[in-house]
């Protein structure tokens, strides 16, 4: 239909472009409403919506007037070197009418994500469309949409097995830890401060585990992890005069070099005998092979190899679902679609009610007053039933047949 068309989509994501590129377009939570309104001026938009994720940026935008990803680039408000600008334009993902109302039903669903069925993009769109609606940028077609699309996307996520099983080496690694009955106590090691270990802080922080030591090359970042988590930081070089003990040590960092060498895992064991959970999620290895010769201690050694086995066994399953999911999805857009029809019927119509009484008024107190005045009092009354059995036709007649044509147009 003519008014789903003004509805489009400018996507930059992980799928088309380089992620230092994506970047380029995301906008700091402090700036957000004031460079997005003004966005929303310069390009003449009725409404606009902007979602910003780790590997995607996109623009959800409501406008008489197709705007491109070149008028995103023309605007002013993203620093983008010519090169990149060029990129970006070139490989900008663009959706229109149906088409996009199907992108963001599938982007809600995490049926675009990088990882099929991770659960946070649902939150991270809900609270892009909150941002939007209470910073005066979204309007009435907006608001009928998420509403819609995010019911469509809590049935992808509660009547299918589409996120179940975990696929990230973070949260299987995590999952195996829990497996493992560690307590909330134990003492957790961190070595690296990086993407994964980050994560891995962010996993332990949530589920209760408190005493944890972060140990990175630069200090300032495990410091500002460490902030974060409620945890205690040291460089790296620190590691090996480490000596309050551990009961797990999770290690990722990018070196091309052991971090964890049999000497340095010997101090920090110290004298201790306790049993030692291992968790090397770094290629190549952290942890020397030379610490798993130690049959004095009883070590459980997670690696990340074994993980990536689990999580593509895992990724497989959850394919299987998605013909489900895009079975829900097309089920909502459709929904929608009705939904929105009667929506613009209502609209349409909304004015109809008001120019009745505005003609009924004009006849009864101008072109038909001396005649009306020369009627008894039951006619007068006769009169006026009738006037009002007319009034209410002449409102829902028009309103219900106009409804029976928008909802049987194709």
């Amino acid at each position: 239909m003519e008014e789903l068309s003004r509805f489009y989509t400018i996507a930059f994501n992980h799928k088309r472009l380089p992620l230092e590129v994506v970047g380029k377009f995301h906008i700091d939570e402090d700036n957000q409403a004031t460079i997005l309104s003004t966005l929303k001026e310069k390009l003449g938009l009725e409404e606009l919506m902007f979602l910003s994720t780790c590997n995607r940026v996109e623009f959800f935008m409501v406008s008489k007037h197709i705007k491109t990803a070149e008028d995103i680039l023309n605007s002013g408000l993203f620093n983008l070197s010519q090169e990149n600008a060029l990129i970006a334009k070139s490989n900008a993902e663009i959706h229109f009418g149906k088409d996009a109302v199907r992108h963001l039903y599938k982007v809600t669903s995490s049926l675009d994500s990088m990882v099929i069925g991770e659960r946070e993009i649902i939150t991270q769109v809900r609270k892009s469309y909150e941002f939007a609606e209470e910073n005066g940028l979204a309007g009435e077609f907006l608001r009928l949409l998420m509403r819609k699309n995010i019911e469509s996307a809590k049935r992808v996520f509660t009547e299918t097995a589409i996120f179940r099983k975990p696929v990230s080496v973070v949260s299987l690694a995590f999952h195996k830890l829990k497996d493992l009955n560690v307590p909330s106590e134990a003492r957790m090691l961190l070595v690296g401060a990086g993407k994964t270990n980050k994560a891995m802080a962010k996993f332990l922080s949530k589920h209760g585990y408190k005493n944890i030591a972060i140990f990175n090359r630069t200090e300032s970042r495990a410091t500002e992890l460490a902030a974060q988590v409620g945890a205690t930081s040291y460089g790296l070089d620190q590691l090996d005069a480490y000596d309050k003990g551990f009961d797990v040590l999770i290690a990722c960092t990018g070196s091309e070099n052991h971090v964890v060498s049999r000497g340095v895992f010997d101090h920090l064991c110290g004298k201790e005998t306790t049993p030692k959970v291992l968790i090397d999620l770094a290629i190549p290895a952290d942890i020397e092979a030379g610490v798993f010769d130690r049959t004095d201690l009883r070590l459980t050694h997670i690696n990340i190899e074994e993980l990536r086995v689990i999580a593509e066994k895992n990724l497989h399953e959850r394919s299987q679902e998605i013909s489900k999911c895009e079975e829900i999805v097309e089920e909502g857009i459709a929904d929608f679609d009705q939904i929105h029809k009667e929506r613009i019927v209502e609209l349409a119509m909304r004015e109809i009610p008001q120019k009745v009484k505005e003609i009924r008024e004009k006849a009864v107190s101008t072109v038909y007053a001396k005649e009306i005045e020369g009627l008894n009092p039951e006619s007068k009354e006769v009169l006026d039933k009738v006037i009002s059995y007319l009034e209410k036709k002449y409102i829902s007649v028009p309103m219900k047949m106009a409804r029976e044509v928008m909802l049987n147009s194709k």
